[in-house]
């Protein structure tokens, strides 16, 4: 299912793909996200969150 990690730039309304993969690694939860389900990141620290549970737990603990 997700075979390749895909490298991005997390932009503040789009991403911008830096190495093709079909999936990215949650910042918070180590979970793996498909790039076609990815909602959640943070454009200051260029990471990716799984959900708006892992980016709030994110934000809480900065």
């Amino acid at each position: 299912m997700y075979k390749k990690l895909a490298k991005l730039k997390y932009l503040p309304n789009n991403i911008e793909i830096i190495e093709e993969g079909d999936h990215v690694i949650c910042a918070v939860s180590g979970k793996k996200i498909h790039l076609n389900k990815l909602k959640y990141w943070n454009v200051e620290l260029q990471e990716p969150y799984f959900s708006y549970i892992e980016a709030s737990q994110k934000k809480e603990s900065q």
